[in-house]
Order: C-alpha cells, then sequence, then structure tokens
C-alpha cells in the first residue's frame, strides 16, 4: 500500500528542512542554463545565418559579403549573452546573474532576499506557455528562469526557502522539444552544407 499523501504545509517543511541543510554544506547553488538548450539555440543561430555571405556573393548581391559576415559575428553576440545567465542561490537570496561582459553592454540581472518575496504568480505567454515571476513586497515582479539545468531543484529550494507551493511549476519547454528543434537543425545544416558547396562552385 502507497504510504498516505502529507498535507502541503508538511511537504514545505520537509522541504525547507533539507533545503537549509544543504545549502548550509554548501554556501551556493549556481543553476547554469541547460546545455541542450544552448547547443539547440546556437547551432539554429549558424544554419540560419551561415550561408548568407556565400549566397550575397554567388548571386552578386548589393550587400557585401564581408558585410553580412560582420553581421552574423554581431548577432551572435547578444545570443551568447542572453545564454550566459545564471541563477545563484544561497541561504540569504536568489539572484539571477551575467557575466561581467553582459552587465556592461546589456543586462543587470536582479537579486531578491527570501524574506522579499511575497508571492510565485504565472502568466500566460503569447504561444500558450506559462511563466513565473517572483513578486516582491513592493509589487515588482521579476521573472523566474525556467531554461536552467536542475530547474526541479531549483524550485525545491524556492519552495523550502519562502514557504511558497510549487509543485505544480513546470519548465516552459520539456527536453524533448529541443532535442526534436535541434534534430531539424542538423538537418538544416546538412542543406547549409550543399548550398555553401553549391554557391563555392558558381564562383
Amino acid at each position: 500500500m502507497s504510504s498516505p499523501k502529507l498535507p502541503v504545509d508538511q511537504e514545505i517543511s520537509r522541504a525547507k528542512e533539507s533545503a537549509q541543510n544543504g545549502l548550509e554544506l554548501s554556501e551556493q547553488r549556481v543553476f547554469r542554463l541547460s546545455p541542450l538548450v544552448r547547443l539547440t539555440l546556437l547551432a539554429l543561430y549558424v544554419a540560419l545565418t551561415l550561408p548568407l555571405p556565400f549566397l550575397a556573393q554567388a548571386t552578386e548581391a548589393p550587400v557585401p559579403p564581408a558585410v553580412l559576415l560582420v553581421g552574423v559575428v554581431v548577432g551572435l553576440i547578444p545570443l551568447c549573452a542572453a545564454l550566459s545567465e545564471r541563477v545563484i542561490v544561497d541561504a540569504q537570496g536568489i539572484q539571477v546573474a551575467y557575466p561581467g561582459w553582459v552587465r556592461w553592454i546589456w543586462r543587470k540581472g536582479w537579486y531578491l532576499a527570501w524574506s522579499d518575496i511575497e508571492a510565485l504568480k504565472p502568466r500566460s505567454t503569447g504561444q500558450g506557455g506559462i511563466v513565473y515571476y517572483f513578486l516582491n513586497h513592493a509589487g515588482a515582479a521579476y521573472l523566474l528562469p525556467m531554461r536552467v539545468a536542475g530547474f526541479a531543484e531549483l524550485v525545491r529550494l524556492v519552495q523550502a526557502k519562502t514557504g511558497i507551493d510549487t509543485r505544480d511549476v513546470r519548465p516552459l519547454a520539456q527536453p524533448w522539444m529541443y532535442l526534436f528543434l535541434l534534430g531539424l537543425t542538423v538537418m538544416l545544416l546538412a542543406v547549409d552544407a550543399w548550398t555553401i558547396a553549391v554557391a563555392a562552385n558558381q564562383l
């Protein structure tokens, strides 16, 4: 027979005790963007942009290939910046942080002490998904990153430190979705290789 289900407050209490013990042993937990997500998005960007300079040269387009190549490299910078996001959790609070060069030119991230978190509210996206925002006592909203590796552990720590029930919080996209997209991207890269070879033969 299965054991009776514990009430929500008892489950939160147990999770809180476990997480507190874990954070005492390791003062800081760092959750980085999932490697599968990073690989898929980087590969998709390369697949969509790599043939452009070769096609421009083969078709004698008005935009020089060198300009397109510079544009491809420049466009890679904000993508790498977004993919460098990490979530840092310790005994005092939760932080979304970026490397120094990203903070200098783009995003600075945010920090919330556990005691400042009042609620975790879901909001629907334009694609039909659900994202979650932390709300502090002043009513300001902070987006919870949902594509990090170890997301289940992250939300357990949030529940333990804040007392908010996070059992229904799920990642925005499941791993199989990124695997499917990665498969399509590999096929697109194969087409790119053929396109570049054809364009090179026409030069």
